[in-house]
């Protein structure tokens, strides 16, 4: 047995090493479509998530959807509750990815900031959108 040696990732965890993948390439399109969803909706639809099912898209997890699924795991979303409903959108991106059953939290603060990037990147929501979902169903095979 070699100490270091990593895992090959299972089928039921490898769509989780994609959408790292994924967020890690596609940060800045990220945080801007993150800032020109929020300068449209702030969090009144919820927050964005990432459903890999049945194929990439964007979708909104509203709050009450979260809390709900909390209380039926026995409150292990706790902690995702708490950065969702405390993160700061100028400064950085959150948002839940969901795929086979499971949900993982995306968080990060890109450089430069989301407002930046989506002055930079100079598409609007629905075209950030059109680009973004024809990326994952190229990067996130599920």
């Amino acid at each position: 047995m070699f100490f270091g040696s990593t895992q090959p990732e299972s089928a039921d965890s490898k769509w989780r090493g994609q959408l790292d993948r994924f967020v890690k390439a596609n940060q800045q399109e990220l945080a801007a479509l993150f800032w020109g969803l929020w300068l449209a909706n702030g969090n009144s639809l919820g927050t964005i998530g990432i459903d890999l099912q049945p194929a990439p898209h964007f979708v909104y997890c509203p709050k009450d959807e979260i809390e709900k699924l909390n209380s039926k795991v026995e409150n292990r979303l706790q902690e995702i509750l708490g950065i969702v409903e405390n993160h700061k959108p100028e400064v950085e991106v959150v948002m839940i990815g969901i795929g086979k059953g499971e949900i993982k939290l995306i968080q990060f603060a890109p450089e430069p900031a989301p407002p930046t990037c989506f002055e930079q990147v100079g598409k609007d929501v629905d075209g950030l959108l059109e680009l973004l979902e024809q990326r994952m169903s190229e990067q996130i095979g599920v």
